[in-house]
């Protein structure tokens, strides 16, 4: 079981709630009787299958993150402030790290400043538990092994925790860091350039060859969205002295797993094209997750077959087309 802090009542910002993770986010505290702010930037399209954005109790938002005065406007009154957004890639981080700095961390500390300003109770950051420990030493990998990122996107979301703490201690601002693993499910992208299960499922409805850098034994941590929600929902108010938690499934699939899995659950003949492998991936991620089921009540609960299944059937379902 996961605690049930109490939202109801309570002014939530989402910043990024048009994208995959906001939206069900968004749809979650909604549910459970928040008021919530949707903050997005201008012309950012919503994902597939997010409801009407004229619900009781939502407020929909345009801005920048490194505008004060955007900032300013959305934080006002706001008990929580969920910090979804980054304008960065892990793949494509390295290309321009002072892009990375301009956009994502100064945008965050312009955040943090308003945040002591509006006196907001907690921020809860959705930091990459994929990228910010570098090559791990031992797997499944807990919060205190080393922080050796290999991308300038993990560096940043590091620095970003960082910062919070010191927020903390300066200022006495509450936060929480969710180390998320790889998260995917329904509303994820199929055209996007990141996002393994969703862009494979969407090339297995279209039957289109999947590309795979190396031999498909770089493992990873996959989450379904369920899942990610809850433990969103529970960072609200943790319980515990630690700020930084671990959230994945606890166990690991290589991307051949994935392959497997999507051919039996597809019922498709995929056709798999192997590329020299990519110096910067991590050959094996799994995250620990003992801290996050002991303070913070949380544990997936949705499976790899049971997420890919339900994935599946939503985009046959938006996509209009059956297998």
């Amino acid at each position: 079981m996961t605690n049930s802090p109490t939202l109801a009542g309570s002014s939530c910002l989402v910043l990024g709630a048009r994208g995959f993770i906001g939206s069900h986010l968004t749809d979650a505290l909604l549910a459970a009787g928040a008021h919530v702010r949707a903050f997005d930037r201008p012309g950012i399209q919503a994902v597939k299958g997010v409801p009407d954005d004229k619900r009781p109790g939502l407020t929909s938002l345009e801005g920048d993150l490194v505008s004060t005065k955007d900032i300013d406007v959305a934080l006002e009154g706001v008990d929580v402030c969920y910090h979804l957004v980054s304008t960065t890639l892990p793949k494509t981080s390295n290309l321009d790290p002072a892009y990375d700095i301009e956009t994502n961390l100064l945008g965050t500390l312009r955040l943090l400043d308003a945040a002591v300003r509006h006196k907001v109770k907690r921020v809860v950051f959705t930091s990459s538990g994929g990228t910010v420990y570098g090559n791990p030493c031992h797997t499944p990998i807990a919060e205190n092994h080393p922080t050796e990122p290999t991308c300038s996107y993990g560096i940043m979301k590091l620095a970003i925790e960082k910062y919070l703490a010191l927020y903390q201690q300066l200022h006495g601002l509450q936060h929480t860091v969710l180390r998320l693993a790889n998260p995917y499910g329904e509303r994820q992208r199929i055209e996007a350039s990141q996002g393994a299960i969703a862009v494979f499922l969407g090339r297995a409805l279209r039957d289109e060859g999947i590309e795979i850098w190396g031999d498909g034994s770089v493992v990873r941590d996959y989450l379904h969205i369920s899942d990610v929600v809850r433990a969103l929902l529970a960072a609200a108010t943790p319980g515990s002295a630690n700020q930084v938690f671990n959230i994945g499934s606890g166990q690991g699939s290589s991307l051949n797993t994935l392959l497997s899995t999507i051919r039996d659950v597809t019922g498709k003949d995929l056709k798999v094209g192997y590329q020299p492998g990519r110096g910067f991936d991590v050959p094996v991620n799994v995250l620990d997750v003992t801290r996050a089921a002991k303070q913070l009540g949380w544990r997936p609960q949705t499976d790899l077959h049971t997420g890919i299944s339900q994935t599946w059937q939503w985009i046959q379902q938006e996509y209009g087309r059956r297998a």
